[in-house]
C-alpha cells in the first residue's frame, strides 16, 4: 500500500531520518520518501494507514 501524507513539522534532514525511523520500526521493508520544502511524506508500505499515523504521531511527527 502507498500513502501520502502531509506532515507539516518535517523541516530538516534530521527530521527526515527521524520520520523514516519511526516508519520503518514497525515495517521494515517499508520504503519512505519525505521531502522538507513539500512536507509530504510517501511511504510504501504493508501496515495500516493508521498505525503508520500513529508512530509519526508518537515520533513527534504527527500527519495534518
Amino acid at each position: 500500500m502507498t500513502l501520502t501524507l502531509k506532515v507539516p513539522d518535517i523541516a530538516c534532514s534530521a527530521c527526515v531520518s527521524a520520520v523514516t525511523d519511526a516508519i520503518t520500526s514497525v515495517d521494515s521493508s517499508a520504503t519512505v520518501e519525505a521531502d522538507p520544502k513539500t512536507k509530504i511524506v510517501n511511504v510504501q508500505t504493508q501496515q495500516s494507514e493508521d498505525k503508520i499515523k500513529q508512530v509519526l504521531a508518537d515520533a513527534g511527527y504527527p500527519p495534518a
